[in-house]
C-alpha cells in the first residue's frame, strides 16, 4: 500500500531568507492562501520572535487557515513563548524548535565555558537544552517539532541520543536537516536508516528531512531519505532559500507522481496549482525562476531541436514525461485591455490564485487601467506585477509623486523629484553619471540620507517593447540590509520607486521597537 509523504512548506520562513526576498505581512498571507490551495500539509509561516512583522504574519496566517501552521523558535523560552502567542488562534498549531548538534556548530555557537569546558560537556548541555525546549513547547501545544541543526554533519551516535531525548520530551516530529547541503544521497539515506535502528522510541515520531542545495543534491537527498524511512519533507516553492536554496517542492511532488512505477509514496499536492504558486512566489519575492528550472521554468516544456519537435508532433510522450497542463501551465494566454471590465479582471485574478476584497479590486483595477493605457495589452505576468505593486506594498513614509529626467549623448544628466511624506512635499534636483544616478542623488538630497547601495538590478518582467521593467535594489545600514522593488514601463521610474521602497523598509525597521513580556510580543 502506498504511503503518504507529508509536505512541510517553508517558503515563508527559510525561503524568505534568500538574499533580497523580503515579504511583507500581506504578501505572506496571500502566498499562504495559495499554499493552502496547493494543499500542502504544513506551512512554516515564519520566525515570530525575530521581528514584529514576522510575528504578525504568523498570527494572521495561523488565524485564517485550516492547514497546520508552524512557527520557528530557538531552544529558548522567550522564542517558544513568542511562537505560541503568534499561533494561539491557530486551528492546528505547531511549534518548531531547534538546536545545533554537529561538533562544528556546538564548538562554534557554544564556545563559552559556561556551556562546558570540553566538547563532551558542551554536547550534554545542548542535549539538555533541546529536551527542555521541547518539554516547554509541549506545555503550549500538542504538535511539537524538533530539528537537529546540521544533522548532516553530526556524529550518528550523538544525533541518535539527542533525537531520542527530544522524542522523550514530547516531540511528535523530528527533523534531520542537511543544513549545509553537504551529504550525498546514499550517505544521507543511510543516516536516516541508521537512526531508525538506533533510536528506541523513533516509532513515536515522524521523521522529517530538510535538505539544502549547496551541491545541487537537495531533491536527491530528500528522495533518498524517503526511501529510508522519512515521511515528512521540508521544501520550498521554486527551491528558494538560504544560499543555494532548499529542496524544491514541485520537483519532489512530481518525481513521486511521475515515477510511481518504482516508488510507493504519494503526496496530497494539488499539482494543477504548481505553476500559479511558482509565479506568485517569484513575483512577490522578485526572485526570477531560471528558464531551465525543472517543472516551472519557461523552458520546461519548450522544444527547439528539429528532431524533438518532429517527435513531439507525432507523439508528445516522445520527449515529455508530464504534460504542461498537469502542473497548471495554461497555453492559452488571457489578454486584457483598456476596455476590459472589473468583472473580467476579478475572474482572471482568481484563476491566477488571488482573492481580493472589493476595495482591493478597485485599487488594482485603477492601476490596471493606467497600465492598459500605456501598453494596450495586459498579460498574466503584468497582473502578477500589479498585485505586488498595488495591493501588498508596505507602509510608506515617502512616496514618489513626480519625477523629471533630462539626459542625452552630450547632456549632463539631471533629475528633479517631488516626494510626498504625509502632508509635506519635498522637491530637489541633482545631476549624476547617468539618469538613474541623477534620480538617486536627487532623492538623497531631498531626504538628507546617504545609504550604502549593495546591489542594483533591472530586468524585464513581461514581454514586448512595452514590457514592464522591474528594478531591485538593496541598501545596507550597519549589519542590516533592506530591499526595495519597483516596476514601471519606464525603468528610471521603476528604479526611483525601488530606491524609495528600500529607504521606507529601513525607516520602518528603525522606528519599530519590540517589547517581549509575559503577555507575549508587542510593538512599542
Amino acid at each position: 500500500m502506498d504511503e503518504k509523504i507529508i509536505i512541510f512548506d517553508t517558503t515563508l520562513r527559510d525561503g524568505e531568507q534568500s538574499p533580497g526576498a523580503s515579504l511583507n505581512v500581506f504578501e505572506k498571507l496571500e502566498i499562504a492562501r495559495q499554499l493552502a490551495a496547493l494543499n500542502v500539509d504544513v506551512i512554516e509561516a515564519g520566525f515570530p520572535v525575530s521581528s514584529p512583522a514576522q510575528f504578525e504574519a504568523v498570527k494572521r496566517i495561523a488565524g485564517e487557515l485550516e492547514v497546520i501552521v508552524a512557527g520557528l523558535a530557538r531552544a529558548k523560552e522567550v522564542d517558544i513563548k513568542s511562537a505560541y502567542d503568534a499561533l494561539r488562534n491557530a486551528k492546528n498549531p505547531r511549534i518548531h524548535t531547534f538546536s545545533s548538534t554537529s561538533d562544528i556548530h556546538v564548538l562554534g555557537k557554544f564556545g563559552d565555558s559556561k556551556y562546558g569546558a570540553t566538547l563532551e560537556e558542551k554536547r550534554k548541555t545542548v542535549l539538555k537544552m533541546s529536551y527542555d525546549a521541547v518539554a516547554f513547547a509541549k506545555t503550549f501545544v500538542q504538535d511539537v517539532e524538533f530539528s537537529a541543526e546540521d544533522a548532516g554533519r553530526t556524529d550518528i551516535g550523538y544525533l541518535a541520543d539527542i533525537i531520542e531525548a527530544a522524542i522523550d520530551a514530547g516531540a511528535t516530529t523530528v527533523n534531520i536537516p542537511d543544513t549545509t547541503g553537504y551529504n550525498f544521497p546514499q550517505e544521507f539515506g543511510a543516516k536516516i536508516f541508521e537512526l531508525k535502528k538506533r533510536v528506541k522510541n523513533i516509532d513515536k515520531a515522524v521523521i522529517s528531512v530538510h535538505c539544502h542545495n549547496d551541491l545541487g543534491l537537495a531533491v536527491a537527498n530528500s528522495l533518498a531519505a524517503i526511501q529510508n524511512g522519512a515521511r515528512q519533507v521540508e521544501c520550498t516553492i521554486n527551491g528558494i532559500g538560504e544560499r543555494a536554496g532548499n529542496a524544491s517542492l514541485e520537483e519532489i511532488a512530481m518525481a513521486l507522481r511521475v515515477r510511481k512505477d518504482i516508488v510507493n509514496y504519494f503526496t496530497g499536492i494539488n499539482i494543477s496549482e504548481i505553476y500559479n504558486t511558482s509565479k506568485m512566489v517569484s513575483g512577490f519575492t522578485g526572485i526570477v525562476v531560471q528558464p531551465n528550472k525543472a517543472i516551472v521554468g519557461d523552458n520546461a516544456f519548450a522544444h527547439e531541436s528539429g528532431i524533438h519537435q518532429d517527435g513531439m508532433l507525432k507523439n508528445k510522450q516522445t520527449y515529455e514525461i508530464m504534460t504542461p497542463e498537469s502542473v497548471g501551465v495554461n497555453k492559452t494566454k488571457i489578454v486584457l485591455g483598456r476596455h476590459s471590465g472589473r468583472h473580467g479582471l476579478k475572474v482572471r485574478l482568481k484563476e491566477l490564485g488571488y482573492h481580493l476584497t472589493e476595495e482591493e479590486l478597485q485599487k488594482v483595477y485603477n492601476a490596471f487601467v493606467d497600465l492598459a493605457d500605456k501598453k494596450k495589452e495586459v498579460f498574466d505576468d503584468d497582473l502578477r506585477v500589479l498585485m505586488g505593486d498595488e495591493i501588498f506594498k508596505t507602509e510608506e513614509y515617502y512616496e514618489l509623486e513626480y519625477m523629471h529626467v533630462n539626459a542625452g549623448t552630450n547632456t549632463i544628466p539631471t533629475a528633479t523629484v517631488r516626494i510626498k511624506t504625509g502632508e509635506e512635499v519635498i522637491q530637489e534636483s541633482s545631476t549624476g553619471d547617468g539618469p538613474v544616478d541623477a534620480v538617486f542623488n536627487a532623492i538623497e538630497r531631498a531626504l538628507d540620507i546617504k545609504p550604502t547601495v549593495e546591489s542594483y538590478s533591472v530586468r524585464s518582467v513581461t514581454s514586448g517593447r512595452q514590457a514592464l521593467g522591474e528594478s531591485i535594489i538593496r541598501i545596507r545600514s550597519e549589519e542590516n540590509s533592506f530591499t526595495g522593488r519597483g516596476t514601471s514601463t519606464d525603468i528610471i521610474e521603476a528604479s526611483a520607486k525601488a530606491y524609495l521602497q528600500a529607504i521606507n523598509q529601513f525607516l520602518l525597521f528603525a522606528n519599530t521597537k519590540v517589547e517581549i513580556n509575559e503577555n507575549g510580543i508587542a510593538l512599542k
